[in-house]
Order: structure tokens, then sequence, then C-alpha cells
């Protein structure tokens, strides 16, 4: 598999062949994020880090959400 599409479909199937898979949730959110759909890749995350607190989703969940909340009074309000 060499696309991110190609990826995300084959790590969806994981999730549902074994929806309480935490690795397949983190590294999902992984390529989501990358593909630039935030919300979802938090989500993931967020699913990752409820299956197995010891997951690197956990890191992943805190960086994401500082990202997201970062704000630059200039950027935003020219």
């Amino acid at each position: 598999m060499n696309s991110l599409e190609d990826e995300l479909k084959a790590l969806s199937a994981e999730i549902e062949a074994g929806p309480e898979n935490a690795d397949a949730y983190f590294r999902r959110g992984r390529i989501l994020w990358k593909m630039e759909r935030f919300g979802a890749a938090i989500s993931d995350y967020e699913t990752a880090a409820s299956i197995d607190p010891d997951s690197p989703a956990v890191q992943a969940l805190e960086i994401a959400r500082e990202i997201m909340d970062f704000y630059h009074k200039d950027r935003y309000n020219p």
C-alpha cells in the first residue's frame, strides 16, 4: 500500500474486525492527521486512549488539542 487512502481503508477494515484495537485507532488517527482531517484524527486518538490509557494516542491527543487550541490574534483577526 502506497497511498494514504489505501492505508486508511486497511486500518478501517482492521478496526471493523476488532473494534477494541487501540493501536489501529492510533495509527488511523495519524493517517487522518496527515490528511488534515483533524476532527476525525482527534476522535480516533480519543478512542484509542479510552481503550488503552498507556497508548501513545494519549500524548498524540494532548498535542493535537494544543495545536487546535492555538490562537494567534494577528493571524485570525488581521
